[in-house]
């Protein structure tokens, strides 16, 4: 993507894990990014033993959780795009 002229490039998954209750990203950009798996209705719902089997697919555009079938875009989690409100 260009803007004015200027490459923007999209931000692309290196490495994913799970902490606990918070998913990690570590990016091609040299940032870590994280956010609380209660962001997402599949992902809260799920155990700490299920959020630890995260993968990466699509070149790094996207993460899986293959056995709960959920699919979340890296772009939409940089951007800040939940399905959920912040947990009170």
């Amino acid at each position: 993507m260009y803007v004015d002229n200027i490459q923007i490039a999209e931000p692309i998954a290196l490495n994913a894990w799970c902490t606990g209750r918070t998913v990690f990203i570590e990016l091609t950009d040299g940032r870590t990014i994280s956010f609380p798996a209660a962001r997402f209705r599949i992902l809260a719902r799920a155990t700490e033993e299920q959020l630890k089997e995260v993968t990466i697919l699509f070149n790094g555009y996207a993460l899986r959780w293959e056995n709960l079938d959920e699919d979340i875009t890296v772009k939409g989690i940089v951007a800040g795009n939940f399905q959920l409100p912040l947990p009170e």
